[in-house]
């Protein structure tokens, strides 16, 4: 067979751009395989490396190919950095320095779908149409086939059947819900209402709280509702309870009492802040109030009315707030054992009070604050059943410390002096110490410690008595053991100093909780309670100890 090199150079155009396409459509799909199962391939390759320097290193440079006719190739096949491909047109494959990161790891399934749907495409037009014969220029046409960049995930697959695994830290697991028996509540326009009831029977040793209780069994149900609002400025809130008590058995008692808070929050600014509150308390008045009402059969029941409206402003460092509140109580009549009725109007008062504070921030946690009050008692009548005129003048002044540590601990606490003058100069005024707090403390995850204490001004229609101040406080303290088990334990007392006399009243209360829950919105609640008073006044003292269980539904 005659060598090839005799053969014209027009009869080796076609046979040699044949062969050249079939080594490239044969050897692109094994050049990815190999690749992906080559170790070696770590990290970043940068356009200045190339395999020449190690080769001129090792000594094994190739000898360059020069063709037997001149023109079988270009004279200018390299270009300036001495490659004989050039410059990568890809400047966004997986080895260039500024590819961007993209947002989202691609997917493995989807990548591998569009590789093999080019592969075919590419097979297809090649095994389909026919590549026309280049033109004649005097030159011999080199057929070159660009082998996609190695490793690039969006070009290439893994082998059919198999997958490459995300790392660990890339992996997107669904996270477990923080507390997955914490009700869902439900959305009302622009708010979550979160409704539960309560139901279940009580045991109690002194059913009224009285001197001479006895026991009973009861029937109780409390329905609650709390409703949040969802929006991007400002915030509202409601906060709603009711409870029917009913005797099944032991001493004869049916009452009711309900409560309502809703507050809303504004923000005028970045410095200024609005805070308004509405509030509403209905309950039968227990044996622990000041006032006494000899031969009753059923307590009078109390209502309370309260609003308020706070603005609140920032200086630099510098914080001023002004809050105004009105406070509206109103009795209903007292039952008889004889069977009559005792009217209680002339208790029916009306609060209205202003207080200044002025504070300044030390630290972003501590800022303390020193307020001033001012108010007047109003009452409906203005003399009492006894003839004096109970209205009054009120002037207060305290001291305190503002708390912000965020979730781990919050509020403020302070302390001060209160006084009440009244019109009738034969009724000595009220006046006192007065200590004040609401402070939160979370000492570790899913634990809540909540300490409060207030000082009340107790008015009285007893004749000749001007009233008394109550100090009270409540440790509260509620903890998730586990998802499904919440406990909570509560602690108070409380000392009343009666006015003008050395009368004076102390009140202990504990409790102790937990629910179950045996679902999302199914749980079983129990709690036991004991509440005692003892006063060196007569005829006062009295214990009180109950225990509740019942289901509790959520939603």
């Amino acid at each position: 067979m005659p060598p090839v090199r005799n053969q014209p150079l027009n009869s080796l155009r076609a046979p040699a751009l044949g062969v050249l396409l079939a080594a490239a459509a044969g050897t692109a799909p094994v050049l990815p395989a190999i690749a992906q199962e080559t170790p070696t391939l770590r990290g970043g390759l940068s356009q200045g490396n190339s395999a020449r320097p190690a080769a001129e290193a090792s000594g094994a440079i190739p000898v360059p190919y020069e063709p037997a006719s001149a023109g079988a190739v270009p004279a200018d096949s390299s270009t300036s950095d001495g490659s004989l491909f050039g410059q990568r047109d890809d400047a966004r494959s997986a080895f260039s320095d500024n590819t961007p990161t993209p947002t989202r790891r691609p997917s493995t399934a989807a990548a591998r779908d569009r590789e093999r749907a080019r592969l075919n495409s590419a097979e297809t037009a090649v095994e389909g149409s026919e590549q026309p014969a280049p033109e004649d220029t005097g030159r011999q046409a080199t057929a070159i086939v660009r082998t996609p960049p190695v490793g690039s995930v969006e070009k290439i697959g893994p082998p059919e059947g198999t997958g490459r695994l995300d790392a660990i830290q890339d992996l997107d697991p669904t996270n477990p819900e923080d507390n997955p028996f914490a009700p869902l509540g439900l959305r009302v326009g622009t708010f979550i209402l979160r409704p539960s009831l309560e139901q279940g029977l009580t045991y109690t040793t002194n059913a009224d709280y009285s001197p001479n209780g006895t026991d009973a069994l009861l029937s109780e149900t409390t329905l609650r509702l709390n409703a949040i609002s969802d929006w991007s400025e400002h915030s509202a809130s409601l906060d709603a309870y009711g409870t029917f008590r009913d005797s099944l058995s032991g001493y004869d008692l049916r009452e009711t009492s309900a409560g309502a808070l809703a507050a809303l929050n504004l923000d005028l600014g970045e410095e200024t802040r609005a805070r308004t509150t509405l509030e509403y308390e209905r309950a039968p008045e227990t044996a622990s109030s000041p006032v006494t009402i000899e031969g009753t059969v059923s307590e009078p029941i109390r209502q309370t009315f309260s609003g308020s409206i706070g603005l609140e402003r920032e200086v630099g460092r510098a914080l001023f707030g002004a809050t105004g509140r009105i406070e509206h109580d109103r009795y209903g009549d007292a039952e008889l054992s004889n069977g009559d009725s005792l009217s209680q109007e002339d208790r029916n008062s009306t609060l209205a009070t202003l207080s200044l504070r002025a504070g300044y921030e030390i630290s972003p946690v501590l800022a303390p604050f020193v307020e001033g009050e001012v108010g007047r008692r109003f009452y409906q009548q203005e003399t009492d059943g006894a003839g004096f005129e109970r209205s009054s003048d009120r002037l207060g002044a305290r001291a305190g410390l503002a708390v912000d540590l965020g979730e781990k601990l919050s509020g403020e606490i302070s302390g001060g002096w209160i006084r009440e003058q009244f019109d009738d100069d034969r009724l000595a005024p009220i006046e006192g110490p007065t200590l004040n707090a609401l402070i939160t403390w979370s000492p570790e995850r899913e634990t809540t410690v909540v300490a409060s204490a207030s000082t009340t001004v107790e008015g009285t229609t007893n004749a000749g008595e001007s009233g008394s101040i109550l100090h009270s406080g409540e440790i509260s303290l509620e903890r998730q053991v586990r998802s499904n088990l919440t406990a909570n334990g509560m602690i108070g007392a409380g000392y009343r100093d009666y006015s003008g006399s050395t009368s004076h009243d102390f009140l202990f209360n504990a409790q102790v909780g937990a629910t179950w829950w045996l679902n999302r919105y199914t749980g079983i609640t129990g709690r036991l309670r004991h509440e005692s008073l003892r006063s060196n006044i007569e005829g006062r003292d009295y214990d009180a100890s109950s225990v509740f269980l019942g289901m509790t539904l959520q939603r």
